[in-house]
């Protein structure tokens, strides 16, 4: 009935024999996840895919409709493109433009390999630029704005020439421009990336800034090419990276201690992103900026940017311990 009524906003549907043709019988694997699998896909006119076939039916299909919904209504160099969709029966898929360099985390956490080293300081910098003003379109350049509430590495795609892409909407909460404050039925997110707010609405409102703090954690991830806790073998010494980078950059340390960094430049776009970062992870929603201000904090004058409160939560592992925080997609 949605899907009925919105039809003159939602991509192009397929047939389930039409899926499993451009699929050529579901072929070529490209991953796997809680959501079901991701093939590769050629349409008619040669251009490739990436087919995501459900794997059941979740609720009440909530996750499909958000998606569809979602993306159907976006047009943004840095937004995924939904090119269609399938709904017959059981059977649900969704088909989106393919991206030939897969995720950033696939490139953020490969610390010494033949991945990391294509992504050097000033393309980071681009892509987190970019994703940024994917966000910015979300909340501002729709006629809906749209909440995405699950921005990290695993949820940015990248092209060809590495332009990232926002991509997976099936937690997003559509919302119109009037409506001030958002309200939830159920924790949104992944653990580690999740707002405080989220957890509490006595850290303050959801709004764009809970996905502002995603922004920041991962930016931080960027920065460091690894997770922002990481806990010891021997499972009792954990380092919380937002709260070591922060003592460096306090007390204005010339060396940061991060990989690749070999130039006065790279120096400097590593510290500008920690500072943006740090700002965007700020506990208190009201403290955070913009995602316009990130903006213009990232391609403004270094000099200009001021050092932020250190945040007060200690590390995400002892804020998360409700099985309803899990992702939709782990």
């Amino acid at each position: 009935m949605f899907l009925k009524n919105h039809e003159f906003l939602a991509p192009k549907r397929c047939t389930y024999p039409q899926v499993v043709k451009m699929t050529n019988s579901f072929k070529v694997k490209l991953g796997q996840g809680g959501f079901g699998t991701v093939y590769k896909g050629v349409l008619g006119n040669q251009n490739l895919v990436a087919v995501k076939v459900l794997s059941g039916i979740k609720g009440d299909g909530e996750d499909f409709i958000n998606e569809v919904a979602s993306v159907g209504r976006t047009s943004h160099v840095n937004i995924v493109s939904l090119m269609g969709f399938c709904l017959e029966g059981r059977q649900r898929a969704l088909i989106y433009e393919f991206m030939p360099n897969g995720s950033l985390e696939r490139f953020i956490y490969s610390r010494g390999s033949s991945c990391s080293s294509q992504l050097g300081w000033k393309m980071l910098y681009r892509i987190a630029i970019g994703i940024a003003r994917g966000l910015e379109y979300l909340y501002q350049g729709c006629s809906t704005r749209i909440l995405h509430f699950d921005i990290k590495p695993h949820n940015i795609l990248l092209g060809n020439d590495f332009c990232p892409k926002i991509s997976d909407f099936g937690i997003a909460k559509l919302f119109r421009e009037k409506e001030s404050k958002i309200f939830l039925s159920h924790m949104r997110g992944t653990p580690g990336y999740i707002a405080p707010e989220l957890f509490s609405r006595n850290f303050g409102e959801v709004s764009h800034k809970s996905d502002v703090y995603s922004y920041g954690m991962m930016i931080l991830e960027m920065v460091g090419g690894r997770k922002n806790i990481e806990i010891g073998v021997d499972h009792t010494h954990e380092i919380y990276f937002p709260h070591w980078i922060y003592k460096k950059v306090e007390l204005h340390e010339e060396q940061l201690g991060l990989h690749g960094i070999v130039s006065d430049e790279e120096n400097g776009i590593a510290r500008k992103m920690i500072i943006v970062g740090l700002w965007c992870i700020q506990t208190n929603p009201l403290s955070r900026p913009t995602i316009t201000k990130v903006l213009e904090m990232l391609e403004g004058d270094f000099a200009s940017l001021e050092i932020p409160p250190k945040p007060y939560i200690s590390s995400p592992s002892r804020c998360v311990g409700s099985p309803s925080t899990d992702s939709l997609n782990p």
